[in-house]
């Protein structure tokens, strides 16, 4: 104030020259179509859009900012070199990047900490805090889920990964209740790997393969005699002639060196196996909302992620290094031998509706927007 008031005078007798000098500046910018103001406006936006994006940016470290940090553990029944422990450490991972590192993941692949019969209700009793469990060897506790396991046509894992998600969210079945349900995928469908071609149905009649879930049903529809066994006693049931082969996802050709001695791969898509990895709801519940989102987002993102490492690179991978080292062949269906294979499996999907509504849940209504999802995206995967 001290400096206004001394200067008050001069400032005052100058005043007018000013005022004129900025009209005059006004008068050119007008003069000039207002570019000057255009461009001011523009640098203002520019400005105000960055500093817009810095806050969003900042806003987004800050909501993670001052949590305290969260050690959660995953369970899974399977080896850690199999797909879907590829997925849980990738999952693992983005929840620990995404969080800025609030949130830690130690995974237990292997059974080390639950094995498949314990899986979900060791997650509820808090044995551990999520399990990847496979929905597909418990169709009891899981009646609508395992109409995703039916023969339905799915031409690889990240179609059927992606309808099994989706279906999850449209119907919210009560057989995940008590549980948050954080991604949902499946396995490549299930394929014959024989030791002689199979090219008809007459090939198949009394072959004895290998099959787990509701490939034995298959099997049986298909005139097949299905054995039971683990998969690692495969490959010394194939060398005693035990089995004539298998049927399952194709990753095992190389996984456990099948290819070795199974030569041929019918292209008949059949059957897949569910997956779903689930934490106690309330235990989720407690979490803090920036970390619930996290783990919401990722959902349907690792169904996608999963399904295309197991087509691409798990699959994929193992039927190249079978051709070029084992001279694996692929056996083509005739159209019309095709048609029959299909028509001898229909009546298990006719079977599961009927059964599924007769317990009062949507079996039709669940298998006919399998179907429409199933072509959704398989249009766009381009599959």
């Amino acid at each position: 104030m001290e400096v206004m008031t001394g200067r008050f005078n001069r400032r005052a007798a100058v005043l007018p020259a000013v005022l004129l000098l900025m009209a005059a500046v006004v008068l050119v910018a007008t003069g000039c179509g207002g570019k000057g103001t255009t461009s001011t406006t523009a640098a203002e936006a520019t400005t105000t859009s960055a500093a817009s994006g810095s806050t969003e940016s900042t806003a987004a470290a800050d909501e993670f900012a001052g949590l305290e940090p969260i050690k959660l553990t995953y369970a899974f029944f399977a080896p850690a070199g199999t797909f879907p422990a590829k997925q849980m450490e990738e999952w693992a991972k983005l929840v620990n990047e995404r969080t800025k590192g609030v949130v830690t993941v130690e995974t237990f692949p292997g059974g080390t900490l639950l094995d498949a019969q314990q899986m979900y209700d060791g997650v509820q009793q808090g044995v551990a805090d999520i399990g990847l469990g496979a929905p597909s060897y418990d169709p009891g506790r899981f009646p609508l889920t395992s109409g995703v396991s039916l023969p339905v046509g799915f031409p690889n894992s990240t179609v059927a990964s992606l309808t099994l998600w989706d279906l999850y969210n449209e119907f919210k079945p009560k057989e995940y209740d008590g549980f948050k349900v954080l991604t949902m995928f499946t396995t490549e469908p299930g394929y014959l790997m024989t030791k002689k071609p199979v090219r008809s149905l007459a090939d198949l009649k009394g072959m004895k393969l290998r099959a787990a879930g509701t490939g034995v049903p298959v099997l049986q529809a298909l005139g097949a005699a299905p054995v039971g066994m683990a998969m690692p006693e495969v490959p010394e049931a194939v060398q005693t002639g035990l089995i004539e082969g298998t049927m399952t996802s194709r990753e095992v050709l190389k996984d456990f060196k099948l290819a070795e001695q199974l030569k041929y791969v019918t292209d008949y898509p059949t059957v897949v196996v569910t997956f779903a990895a689930v934490m106690k709801q309330d235990a989720f519940d407690k979490l803090p909302a920036p970390v619930q989102k996290v783990m919401d987002d990722l959902g349907r993102e690792m169904a996608l992620w999963t399904g295309k490492y197991h087509d691409n690179e798990n699959v994929g991978g193992a039927l190249q290094w079978a051709k070029d080292t084992q001279g694996l062949q692929i056996v083509s269906l005739t159209p019309e031998e095709k048609t029959k294979w299909d028509d001898k499996l229909k009546p298990m999907v006719d079977a599961w509706i009927k059964d599924t509504d007769a317990k009062g849940l949507p079996g039709k209504q669940f298998i006919d927007k399998l179907y429409e999802l199933r072509d959704k995206n398989a249009a766009e995967a381009g599959s």
